[in-house]
């Protein structure tokens, strides 16, 4: 056994249930922690997350240096800082396992390099509930179709030995391990978009801990129509936590069980976590789709290039109420309701025509919680191109959408401000209120709000037409 250990921190930013750094502290008498920035992960694609990241940095600092650990923060490739270790330095290296495709490749040459250096290592199952080389069907292929993928992996972590919680020891001394860590603050976007973030956000254990507790108990009894409604504060907002490991996924699955009558909201929240799990599945067993359709019907498929229309649905000036309301919200917090996520990705997709990559490629660079496997299933989903898709002829009404989850128009007009005054009868299609009335409050639709770029009906009619000509390919 080594004297020192390290634990390379990825995407488990807390203290609590990190089996990789309690089993580092109770095994090795001197502990550092590190995080590898590499910037080819982030640049010009993940601009929110390098807020959170930044955030959830200063914080985790913070949490291990009163465990006497320091926390070292590198810059560049994965693979060439780690290289620098040698048997000689004494040293085990601990981590927990992130389920992208790329990041497994190049786990295994670390590995690989380990090997070669002659340096300990152990890694640990990462943040999610079964690892999904476990999940396939009978017949050893995996999964297409949510519903028999989560009935099969809920069973199986149910009918697991829980998971024992070892925990994390102070250390009498800190260390450190290697040269010439850079500030968290290096990290921050360099544009200040992201400093109204912080009225809305705080990227710590703490903070998610709270969440869960309000989720269990205020929120999962009426969570099933709750979710629905943006208006409302009805959605756990854990998703960002969970992308950096500030929570892991056992320890909100382990504290949903302990509610003692578990009505339709918890069934409906339980299998949010199981579309979390049936995505990483996704993405590691059909990798073709990170670059694009699953379904290769769609590859013929006549998208739109038109980047007016692109432009307008990214700055919420589509002249559709709901639509404009996400995306600013969007801008504004880093974050969207859930429901309003599939009604600004229908309207791109189907109402535009606009290649459903451009969206993903948007949300990837806005979204606090955006997590690779995740975004790219969901924009699929909404597509009509991926597995156990929606439809592509399930085209979303924006107004009806509107009238339907905001019918009160708390949330529209919240981030809308310029439709304050619009009566709701007309908020999901001001341009019907007649010009008189349009001037007494003033909102002149074509002056103060953009006119819509695009009709509805004329919109779904050449989607529909769009979707039949893949049909004949």
């Amino acid at each position: 056994m080594t004297k020192k250990a390290i634990v390379w921190i990825r995407e488990d930013f807390r203290i609590e249930y990190n089996e990789a750094l309690a089993t580092a502290t109770q095994n090795h008498e001197y502990v550092s922690a590190i995080y590898i920035y590499n910037p080819k992960n982030f640049d010009k694609k993940r601009e929110a997350q390098k807020w959170w990241l930044s955030k959830s940095l200063e914080n985790l600092s913070i949490d291990l240096k009163k465990l006497n650990i320091t926390l070292e923060v590198q810059l560049g490739d994965e693979l060439e800082v780690l290289s620098i270790l040698k048997k000689k330095d004494d040293v085990t290296v601990y981590w927990s396992k992130v389920y992208e495709p790329d990041v497994i490749n190049k786990g295994k040459k670390i590995r690989d390099l380990f090997i070669k250096n002659e340096i300990q290592y152990k890694y640990f199952k990462g943040n999610i509930l079964v690892e999904f080389q476990e999940m396939t069907k009978d017949d050893g292929t995996p999964y297409k179709v949510f519903t028999p993928f989560w009935k099969k992996t809920e069973q199986h972590y149910i009918s697991k030995a829980p998971s024992k919680l070892i925990r994390v020891k102070s250390k009498i001394k800190k260390i450190n391990i290697f040269k010439n860590s850079i500030s968290i603050k290096e990290i921050l976007p360099k544009k200040n978009w992201h400093k109204k973030f912080e009225k809305y956000w705080d990227p710590s254990e703490k903070e998610a801990k709270k969440y869960l507790q309000e989720l269990i108990n205020n929120k999962i009894e009426d969570y099933g129509d709750a979710r629905d409604i943006p208006g409302v504060n009805g959605t756990s907002k854990l998703s960002p936590f969970l992308k950096f490991g500030q929570i892991h996924v056992e320890t909100i699955w382990k504290k949903c069980q302990d509610i003692k009558v578990k009505k339709i909201g918890y069934r409906k929240y339980i299998n949010e976590l199981g579309w979390r799990e049936f995505s990483h599945s996704l993405i590691n067993y059909f990798p073709q789709m990170l670059k694009g359709n699953l379904r290769k019907d769609f590859d013929n498929f006549p998208w739109v290039k038109n980047d007016k229309f692109l432009k307008a649905w990214k700055a919420g000036m589509t002249g559709y109420p709901i639509v404009d309301a996400g995306m600013r919200e969007l801008y504004e917090t880093g974050w969207m309701h859930n429901r309003v996520r599939m009604i600004v990705a229908s309207f791109l997709v189907k109402h535009l025509r606009i290649h459903w990559m451009e969206g993903e490629k948007h949300f990837k660079n806005c979204l606090v919680d955006y997590n690779e496997a995740s975004n790219v299933a969901q924009w699929q989903w909404v597509a009509g191109c991926g597995a156990d898709a929606a439809p592509y002829f399930r085209i979303f009404n924006p107004i009806l959408q509107g009238e339907k989850f905001d019918k009160d128009g708390i949330y529209t007009k919240k981030w809308v401000p310029e439709l304050k005054n619009m009566p709701n009868k007309f908020l999901y299609k001001p341009w019907e209120l007649e010009t008189k009335y349009q001037e007494q409050i003033k909102v002149i639709v074509g002056i103060n709000y953009p006119k819509p770029i695009i009709d509805h009906v004329e919109a779904r009619n050449a989607a529909l037409d769009a979707f039949k000509t893949i049909k004949k390919n």
